[in-house]
């Protein structure tokens, strides 16, 4: 401990304005900075948080949606079913009784997020949605009859 001291007391009388330099003593200045830059530098990229592992398999199973168009309306209830998830990040199941096509799955962001397609007379609808903490909140593009609705879901 006491050779830490030593070493902090003479680290701040390297820029002390009475303190002369010779070259010897500017080179040590230098490596001092470049050895506290690093640790600050290694502290800091500790500090990052790491992402949660998650699992696909979290989205199996049957949903309640809520459709709602606005906050203040009535819920309006759903069901979505995950029925199988596929090795290569796909999964299978319906939406608001509809076959859901090209379903996929990304789980590398510390979260389950998913997107998928189904269709109905007046075309199809792109959904998009992000699992967290057992809630899972998406987003409808309906592209034919052209709304873009929030939405709200929890497991059965």
């Amino acid at each position: 401990m006491q050779s830490v001291i030593h070493q902090l007391k003479a680290f701040c009388k390297l820029f002390s304005p009475k303190f002369r330099q010779s070259r010897a003593e500017r080179s040590q200045k230098s490596l001092w900075i470049a050895a506290v830059f690093a640790l600050i530098s290694s502290l800091a990229i500790a500090q990052v948080p790491t992402q949660a592992t998650v699992s696909a398999s979290e989205v199996l199973g049957t949903w309640k949606v809520d459709l709602r168009p606005t906050p203040d309306a009535a819920p309006y209830f759903q069901e979505f079913v995950v029925t199988k998830i596929n090795p290569n990040n796909t999964f299978e199941g319906t939406f608001y009784g509809a076959p859901i096509t090209q379903g996929r799955i990304n789980t590398t962001w510390g979260a389950v997020r998913i997107a998928f397609v189904t269709a109905d007379q007046s075309g199809p609808y792109n959904h998009s949605a992000v699992l967290k903490g057992g809630h899972m909140e998406g987003l409808t593009n309906s592209t034919g009859r052209e709304f873009l609705a929030y939405w709200s879901a929890v497991k059965q």
